[in-house]
């Protein structure tokens, strides 16, 4: 009976302390989260409808290159961006003739209409 009277106070000090080093280093990581800078939110797709007759410019920005490199560049793009909206590959019948057009104008083959869609 007399080590349980003892124990007590004991197990209770040691709670206590565990509490105060957890509140601690709580409050660190929260005071090192807020000094942490800003991400910058970076825009990882186009976002925005299409333009009824496609641009260079939004060619470019659907392939995701710039407006003035080789062809094999674009060629490039054109096939890294089809194969992840290929409509054989559950993709949009939709996005993938703009993906086609968008490299018909970036290689100079555009036609006087435009996207069926």
């Amino acid at each position: 009976m007399f080590l349980v009277h003892q124990a007590t106070p004991f197990i209770a000090g040691v709670a206590v302390a565990a509490t105060a080093l957890a509140g601690r280093y709580g409050i660190q990581a929260w005071q090192a989260f807020k000094a942490r800078p800003p991400r910058p939110k970076i825009k990882k797709f186009y976002e925005g409808g299409f333009q009824p007759t496609m641009t260079r410019r939004e060619a470019a920005l659907i392939l995701g290159i710039r407006e003035n490199v080789a062809a094999e560049k674009v060629k490039e793009a054109h096939r890294k961006v089809m194969v992840a909206n290929h409509p054989d590959a559950g993709g949009s019948h939709f996005l993938a003739s703009k993906i086609n057009e968008a490299k018909d104008v970036m290689l100079g083959k555009t036609k006087s209409g435009s996207s069926p869609f």
